[in-house]
């Protein structure tokens, strides 16, 4: 009998599809951000590299640094911040 996958990406086929017409472009990929700056983790399915869990997709995270071309974020996971590092392309600015 075959056994179920229990990867990284288990569970997550509706969460990260995405649309039709998204398309990444050049500019996703070099926004800038400032650190203490409020973002958006909203994961771009056709990016693979440099995004985490997702159950950080749709969470509210500060900019906390950087490293390399990822983005340091501070992220509450219950009573616990954690830390992550995420690529641009993953990230949105929140308007405040």
């Amino acid at each position: 009998m075959a056994q179920k996958s229990s990867g990284k990406q288990q569970g997550s086929r509706h969460k990260l599809a995405r649309g039709s017409q998204e398309k990444v472009t050049v500019n996703d990929y070099m926004e800038e951000f400032e650190e203490g700056e409020k973002v958006l983790i909203k994961y771009n399915a056709s990016v693979q590299e440099g995004r985490q869990h997702h159950r950080f997709h749709g969470r509210t995270a500060e900019v906390t640094g950087f490293r390399g071309d990822a983005v340091k974020l501070e992220v509450q996971d219950g009573n616990e911040a954690k830390t992550l590092f995420l690529k641009p392309v993953h990230l949105k600015k929140v308007e405040e």
